[in-house]
């Protein structure tokens, strides 16, 4: 039950369900982990599993045929899944690679959808869910669209100090839509 500690913090904090089913939710979760560089999920692929990091540093990003373009890192537990793809039986756009060893918690669709159906709390989940990435997706976007580089910078700083500490500098250009050398002078200024 150790490993699934975060979890259970995740879903009493982040998501105060009523507590029908969450147990049976947590205890249905198993344990996996992956080494650095593993590729937890690729574009074109069905999402099919609820997947929560524990441990480690996962990224989120884009491909095309010139280069990746970062769009999240998952340094602290919380779930990884493509929401979007899992409930809608679609195939995904996003790929993710582990940056360290990542412990990962995970569970099937069909035990998930088994739990939906015994459970209320599973439905305003995943009302919770699609309501914090619609969120999470337009301020991102907004600020792609309304920020210069620097102002991007300075705002992890004071928001995302850890991703400066734990995550490759050419991983956080690529966040930021910039060159490393770029990313590079910015540093040079702001210090």
């Amino acid at each position: 039950m150790k490993d699934k500690q975060q979890i259970a913090l995740f879903f009493e904090t982040d998501f105060p369900l009523n507590r029908e089913g969450v147990g049976e939710l947590i205890a249905s979760f198993s344990v996996r982990a992956y080494p650095k560089n593993t590729h937890l999920l690729n574009e074109r692929e069905y999402e099919t599993k609820l997947r929560f990091v524990n441990k480690g540093i996962v990224r989120e990003f884009y491909r095309t045929d010139k280069k990746e373009i970062n769009l999240n890192f998952y340094n602290t537990p919380q779930f990884i899944t493509d929401f979007s793809a899992f409930m809608h039986d679609s195939r995904t756009k996003k790929n993710q690679e582990t940056l360290t060893e990542v412990q990962v918690l995970e569970l099937g669709k069909e035990k998930f959808g088994e739990l939906l159906e015994k459970y209320s709390c599973g439905k305003q989940f995943i009302e919770l869910t699609f309501q914090n990435i619609l969120r999470n997706k337009e301020t991102f976007e907004y600020n792609r669209m309304t920020k210069e580089p620097e102002e991007l910078y300075h705002e992890l700083r004071v928001y995302r100090p850890d991703w400066l500490q734990e995550i490759p500098q050419y991983h956080i250009a690529s966040y930021l839509g910039i060159t490393p050398e770029t990313l590079s002078r910015i540093r040079k200024r702001i210090s």
